[in-house]
């Protein structure tokens, strides 16, 4: 009974049935799938019958093997080396367990899998259990020698063999969806075969290796597997946080090529530069438009109050006419005296027919003047969207919790927010490219849009209240800058060439230079003291 208290005993039994229970899987495969060839009700029937003949096989086989390796009478010598029965047959075991997790490695590396037929014509009974006999004489040589190979007593080796055929037993789907779910875990037990293997080839050429080594690297190698897979329950944990609908614009985007800046230092992979030569920038720009859509504010895609054009009831009727003769609108806000006294909306053709037959504007008058369709700018794209649906042709003004104007939409803007910008005949792009490789940019130009020419992903954020450049601006400053004054984000330089009515009007944006940028860095580092 000194066994019981033998550590060494009980790490070979606990790592001896870890690996029985790996090398049974590819069995356990084999066999649901000749299973399945049968009817329904045969099929449990066939699973337990097969994994009870490989158990007897198994036993059969290692009281044969363990006898073999007890015969020490050297047969033959080569040079310095002399051979018995047991040499022979770790070497014979060694080669094969070589052979085997190599062959299996390659498989699992190259991704060939073992599926099973779509047949609806049931085989006999008989015929699918002689197949598992076979089958189980195949599987368990691999099992056999490494039960061998790792432990020195047969009542281990049995017992081992008893406990891992139980469990695929009785856990037999639970076990086929974990070793799915985990191949890092079949590949780490295939590797302790290359190292049971070796082993085994040293002892037959007459090199012993204490068993303790292997208990050793094979537990080390358990705990870091452990880590490893707790670790990515965790990362798939935080992923799942993200939004299902985020997660897959990633994904489409990536399949499209779309690569930001600072991912672009490395070379793409093959597949993400065939993507990148099939698909234009514009055309990625445009789906991320789509995919990006839902998630923002009505804020971000709105022509903002600063660069709208409205109608004053109360000024002169010839300054009136001008307006509208210099407009390129074709729709028009009118309020009386102020923005926010919003009187309706107006066609600029019916307020020119008027003016032309009476001089001045009815605001009593339905025919020319409508109601304003209105939207708070808490709304959703896509709720502005079947508000504009609804809207035929009209534009939808956006107003505060305060009825305060702050903008207004039309199905333009929405366009915009998709395939970028599209200036009116008294506007210029919002981006400007210049010819030294920078940009000049609108105070209220749209982070998504600006991202997308920057090729960063750091200036829109989901909790921020802004959606304009002068906003992400003013957020870092904290004040409202000077012109001339800089900031540097993303390795990217953001200066401010024009205030106009305590707004930033224009921006000027560089990229830095990375040799110089972390020349600076250093510098700062050595002058610390």
């Amino acid at each position: 009974m000194e066994w019981l208290f033998d550590p060494t005993i009980w790490a070979g039994l606990l790592t001896l049935v870890v690996l029985e229970i790996v090398l049974g899987i590819d069995n356990l495969i084999f066999i649901a799938i000749l299973a399945d060839k049968l009817p329904p009700h045969q099929r449990d029937k066939a699973r337990l019958i097969g994994l009870s003949l490989a158990m007897a096989m198994r036993l059969g086989l290692l009281t044969i093997v363990s006898w073999l390796v007890t015969l020490t009478t050297p047969l033959f010598s080569v040079g310095p080396l002399s051979f018995s029965g047991r040499d022979l047959i770790l070497l014979i075991g060694g080669v094969f367990l070589l052979f085997k997790a190599t062959v299996e490695l390659h498989e699992r590396l190259e991704g060939v899998t073992h599926v099973a037929t779509q047949s609806k014509v049931y085989a006999g009974f008989a015929a699918v259990v002689a197949q598992i006999v076979v089958l189980d004489a195949v599987f368990s040589l691999d099992a056999v020698i490494t039960a061998v190979g790792m432990v020195d007593e047969l009542g281990v080796m049995m017992a081992a063999v008893v406990i891992s055929i139980g469990v695929m037993i009785l856990a037999s789907k639970p076990l086929t969806r974990f070793v799915n779910a985990h191949p890092t875990v079949v590949v780490l037990c295939l590797s302790f075969l290359l190292m049971i293997g070796l082993s085994l080839v040293a002892e037959g050429l007459g090199f012993h290796i204490p068993k303790g080594y292997l208990y050793a690297a094979i537990g080390f190698s358990i705990l870091i597997e452990a880590l490893n897979q707790f670790a990515r329950r965790n990362f798939l944990k935080n992923e799942a946080r993200v939004p299902l609908r985020e997660r897959t614009a990633e994904s489409v985007l990536r399949l499209m090529g779309s690569r930001k800046r600072s991912e672009t230092v490395e070379a793409p992979e093959e597949g993400e530069a065939a993507a990148q030569d099939a698909f234009a920038v514009e055309e990625r720009n445009m789906v991320s438009g789509v995919l990006t859509l839902a998630d923002r504010s009505i804020r971000s895609i709105m022509t903002p109050r600063a660069d709208m054009s409205w109608i004053d009831l109360e000024a002169a009727p010839e300054d009136i006419l001008r307006q509208l003769q210099e407009t390129p609108h074709g729709l028009l806000p009118v309020s009386r005296g102020q923005l926010d006294n919003v009187v309706g909306i107006a066609r600029t053709k019916d307020l020119m027919g008027t003016l032309a037959m009476h001089g001045w504007i009815d605001a009593t008058a339905g025919n020319t003047i409508r109601a304003p369709i209105v939207l708070p700018d808490t709304a959703g794209v896509l709720k502005a969207i079947d508000t504009l649906k609804r809207a035929h042709g009209q534009l939808v003004l956006v107003l505060d919790e305060f009825g305060v104007v702050q903008g207004l939409l039309t199905p333009v803007d929405i366009l915009e927010a998709i395939a970028g910008e599209f200036p009116d005949e008294d506007e210029q792009p919002a981006i400007r490219p210049q010819a030294d490789g920078s940009w000049e940019v609108d105070g209220s130009a749209d982070l998504h849009l600006l991202e997308q020419v920057l090729e960063t992903d750091v200036l829109v954020s989901d909790d921020a209240d802004y959606t304009s450049l002068a906003g992400l601006l003013l957020a870092r400053f904290e004040t409202m800058p000077q012109v001339g004054q800089a900031l540097e984000l993303d390795g990217l330089r953001f200066e401010v060439l024009a205030i106009e009515e305590r707004r930033i009007a224009r921006v000027a944006v560089r990229r830095l230079d990375p040799t110089a940028e972390q020349d600076s860095a250093d510098a700062e580092t050595e002058a610390k003291p």
